[in-house]
């Protein structure tokens, strides 16, 4: 990846890599370790390098694997890991966080997430947060699952320095797209898609598949493609082997033409008001 267009700019001014890694329901399954593993190192090689984890995936045990599957690599990569709701207090968010970073080997984590509004205030998440990131255990904070209202609750809270809110988005869900997206594209903060082809749900036959076959393609990779088509957007892809990293690698190269990207909107039309955040 060494074009422009192959990163996204955090509102600090550094930049990351468009498409990623995403690791839900990775280390749950023993016998699907090994791969899963060489799919991390392989994605890391095709320049895939940001890397989002969680502690609720497998209770930790998601974590463990990237620890092993990490290894010797850690520099080379922009490490998320998000914290549950209710340990995101003063206190619990910092126990959270050590916890997290045993598990990945690591000393430190490049982007640290609220992983979806909870019960704690947000000026406490907030102060705990910063109080990571002056410490030097995580580098960048920032959120996941918060639409427009909670992000303006988040900055009058003292959240200016919020750098990304990850999101459910993708061309069969696209309601961010009427006030999220504007909103974090004029405070310069990039969204993180998770679910960037819905995880697997997307229509057995659409427009996707036309496309697809028209370009001797598959239908997952027009739907990947057109996520990161979308400005400001970063997408984090699950793949549990090395094929399918290097197919969803191909997708970053697809450029879309206009006629191509009327035919989504016919299908999966935007949003014309506005739609409730969606959450997995």
């Amino acid at each position: 990846m060494t074009r422009d267009d192959a990163f996204v700019t955090l509102p600090d001014g550094e930049r990351i890599a468009r498409l990623g890694q995403g690791t839900w329901e990775m280390g749950e399954r023993p016998e699907r370790r090994s791969a899963e593993i060489d799919a991390l190192r392989a994605g890391i090689e095709l320049g895939m390098t940001v890397i989002d984890t969680a502690e609720m995936y497998g209770e930790g045990e998601t974590e463990a694997l990237l620890g092993e599957a990490l290894a010797g690599l850690r520099d080379r990569i922009f490490l998320v890991s998000k914290v549950y709701p209710h340990n995101a207090g003063r206190r619990g968010v910092v126990a959270s966080c050590e916890a997290s970073l045993k598990r990945l080997k690591t000393d430190r984590l490049d982007l640290y997430l609220l992983h979806w509004r909870g019960g704690v205030p947000l000026e406490e998440t907030v102060e705990g947060l910063e109080g990571l990131r002056r410490g030097g255990k995580i580098r960048h904070w920032g959120v996941s699952n918060l639409d427009v209202d909670d992000m303006d609750e988040l900055v009058d809270a003292g959240g200016q320095a919020c750098a990304a809110n990850q999101i459910l988005y993708n061309v069969a869900r696209r309601g961010p797209e009427f006030d999220l997206l504007p909103w974090l594209k004029a405070h310069r903060m990039p969204a993180m898609a998770y679910s960037p082809i819905d995880h697997m749900r997307l229509p057995k036959r659409s427009v996707l598949d036309e496309i697809a076959r028209e370009r001797g393609l598959t239908p997952v990779q027009i739907a990947l493609a057109w996520v990161l088509s979308q400005p400001g957007v970063c997408a984090i892809p699950k793949a549990g082997s090395v094929e399918h990293v290097r197919a969803n690698r191909q997708a970053l190269d697809i450029v879309l033409n206009e006629r191509e990207l009327a035919k989504i909107d016919g299908e999966f039309k935007p949003p014309r008001r506005k739609v409730p955040l969606e959450m997995l």
